[in-house]
């Protein structure tokens, strides 16, 4: 049914959020982050079906714990500098990045085996941007 007032929408800010970590894995401060299939926060890694998240704020050790036991700060809506693994080129600028592994990128799937990490924003000689 549609508005027939004002209505005091809510609003969250979504530039650090907080997601539950998956079970028996460690996130780096400074890592890129993926949520799996599950929806947990994971280290990126070459997989299908991982989302894209953004960078961890803070280290997590969720080794010995359950799915969710351990939260993540994660940044978000930024473009971050993740590792080239040699083959992102000028040429890939507003192109998909994949995700290799939680600091590097590529700019092909491998062959649909990497998950897309986001926008390729700048390449400079030390590395991706991606947002």
């Amino acid at each position: 049914m549609p508005l027939t007032q004002d209505r005091n929408t809510p609003l969250k800010s979504t530039e650090v959020i907080v997601v539950g970590v998956a079970a028996g894995v460690r996130v780096y401060a400074g890592a890129l982050v993926v949520a799996n299939a599950a929806g947990f926060a994971a280290p990126g890694s070459t997989a299908v079906g991982l989302t894209y998240l953004g960078r961890a704020e803070e280290f997590v050790d969720n080794r010995d714990g359950a799915a969710g036991a351990a939260t993540v700060e994660i940044r978000r809506g930024k473009a971050f500098k993740w590792a080239n693994d040699g083959t992102v080129v000028q040429a890939n600028l507003f192109k998909t990045a994949y995700i290799v592994d939680d600091q590097t990128v590529a700019a092909a799937d491998a062959g649909g085996t990497r998950s897309a990490a986001g926008r390729i924003v700048g390449i400079d000689s030390d590395g991706v941007w991606v947002e």
